[in-house]
């Protein structure tokens, strides 16, 4: 038998972002939660102390396994513990509660298609759930086991050590990638080539190439190349009928493109191994700006401008006023745009300039700007720019305090088209503002744009309320259903990058027309014929289903 194979690399924290030993000091706690009492005029709440594996509780497994997998399949608590929630509050309030009550039953790790088709043939031979892992960071419950006692037992498949670039094609500019690559080990193996995937999420460290495709990512491009779907050249996919390998092409007019029912599928059909993925030269010139505008709204119609007249800035960050402030970006009475533009092979100078023009003719103050002549990636680091950057890279590793305060906090994204934007964002903040004191007595709802097509935005809206540790996961629950209920009904879509998941699978349900869902189901009865790929996400197995085979 192979030698035995479990978790890889340094272990994580169960219960926030960061690994084991990079500890928050009471410091820092202690100025989370004065920051979050400041911003919702309360006391500064209490923290409840952060949980250890000991004090868990899991129910006994119920799956024996066989000895032909046990060297790379587990039933040890850490890793089942490990692997049971994402990093969303919903999944941070449990972790605080201590409510462990569903957790897989057991964790495979393997490294290579045949022990994955393996354990395909042993979860369809048993009516386990398969259950992909990436880096575990869904913050839309997109990995958590059934709950219904429709299958006899989940197994968590983890991809983490099939994590190297395999290929790298120079001429062409691509890479072939194993799907349970982490962000940053990716970006390591390619810098000897000089390239780079430029895909950075914020969960970049802690997510994976797979993971991003599956879930249809957005990165670091704010436009042209802002999801993932942009940079996949072809895939290969293990599905329990068997392997997927698509052909290696810039592009194909030969019918529907089959990647595309792989892209965005969250381990429904089959699970991801490989990817030839489209790369860039690695930045060499860049150009950027800080810009304050009086109103939202003002600012919002420079940024269409700026989409529409073709100068692709690879950074279009804008915050209202509470948003900008809280980033330490602005002083809470301007919105602020992050503007940056860069380039592998050429300065972008011009293409500043032109946006700041148009930002200008709109109203808009520069309050800082730099070129090719000046130090543009020490003024990113620097400043109003600098501010939001890190806060934006840190916050994540303290976000489990505020589920530990009993603050209900999150996020929810969405896109429409330009014409409806000010219309749609002004309902949907009064709605959620009146939500909030329906529901919690008070809060803030900001937002932010972070993608931009020509044709529209994709609106990322924060949410911050006050409440108590037994019901912040209630109140949680009402105002993310009205916020969903509000971008449903307004004609939006229910997620522009964090993907559907559980949380938001009702809404999909309404979201895609009936005939496309029988197509997905029909597609999944040919890959996946005993329905065991993430039961619950995108569909559910039909009523009165028998077990094939």
């Amino acid at each position: 038998m192979p030698e035995q194979r479990g978790y890889y690399g340094k272990p994580r924290k169960f219960y926030s972002w960061g690994y084991e030993g990079e500890e928050i000091t009471p410091a820092e706690v202690k100025k989370m939660a004065e920051r979050v009492g400041e911003r919702l005029g309360i006391e500064t709440p209490e923290v409840l102390s952060d949980p250890t594996i000991d004090e868990l509780e899991l129910p006994k497994s119920r799956i024996k396994i066989p000895d032909s997998l046990s060297y790379f399949v587990t039933g040890d608590k850490w890793d089942r513990v490990m692997h049971t929630y994402g990093k969303s509050f919903k999944d941070m309030t449990r972790i605080y509660n201590r409510d462990f009550e569903n957790p897989p039953d057991v964790v495979a790790y393997p490294a290579d298609e045949n022990e994955i088709s393996s354990l395909f043939d042993w979860c369809g031979e048993n009516n386990y759930a398969a259950i992909p892992f990436g880096g575990g960071s869904s913050v839309t419950d997109g990995f958590s086991p059934p709950e219904d006692g429709e299958y006899a037992g989940s197994v968590c498949i983890d991809l983490g050590n099939m994590n190297k670039v395999l290929e790298v094609d120079p001429v062409s500019r691509t890479a072939l990638i194993q799907a349970g690559t982490l962000g940053p080990s990716l970006e390591d193996q390619l810098k000897p080539h000089g390239l780079t995937l430029r895909h950075i999420p914020q969960s970049w460290e802690f997510s994976s190439l797979g993971g991003w495709i599956a879930t249809r990512s957005s990165g670091h491009y704010a436009t042209n190349l802002t999801h993932i779907d942009d940079m996949v050249e072809t895939l290969r996919v293990v599905t329990p009928s068997g392997t997927v390998q698509n052909r290696r092409l810039p592009g194909s007019g030969a019918g529907p493109d089959p990647d595309r029912y792989f892209i965005g599928s969250e381990g429904t059909l089959g699970i991801i191994t490989e990817a030839w993925m489209k790369l860039q030269g690695r930045v060499a010139f860049r150009a950027n700006a800080s810009i304050a505008f009086d109103t939202f709204y003002g600012g919002a119609e420079a940024i269409r401008q700026i989409t529409q007249a073709g100068l692709y800035p690879a950074n279009c960050r804008y915050l209202d006023e509470q948003d900008a402030r809280f980033y330490g970006a602005g002083d809470g009475k301007h919105s602020m745009l992050m503007l940056g533009f860069e380039s592998a092979d050429h300065s972008v100078d011009a293409w500043l300039e032109r946006a700041v023009e148009i930002c200008q003719d709109h109203g808009g103050k520069v309050q800082s700007k730099a070129g090719s002549k000046d130090n543009a990636l020490e003024s990113s680091r620097s400043g109003a720019q600098g501010n939001w950057r890190d806060q934006f890279r840190y916050l994540p590793r303290l976000m489990h305090t505020r589920a530990a305060m009993g603050i209900v906090s999150f996020t929810f994204e969405t896109a429409y088209t330009w014409d409806k934007f000010e219309a749609v964002d002004t309902e949907i903040l009064k709605r959620m503002r009146q939500a909030q004191k329906d529901i919690t007595g008070g809060g803030v709802v900001c937002r932010r744009f972070s993608f931009l097509y020509p044709d529209g935005p994709a609106p990322y809206y924060s949410v911050v309320a006050p409440s108590t540790l037994d019901r912040s996961l209630e109140d949680y629950q009402a105002l993310s259903d009205v916020a969903s209920d509000a971008i449903s009904e307004l004609g939006a879509t229910i997620t522009h990058h964090h993907a559907v998941g559980r949380s938001f699978r009702p809404w999909f349900d309404k979201e895609v027309d009936p005939i496309v869902r029988n197509m997905m189901a029909a597609a999944k009865n040919e890959v996946d014929p005993n329905w065991i790929m993430n039961p619950g996400l995108l569909l559910d197995r039909p009523a009165h289903f028998k077990i094939v085979g």
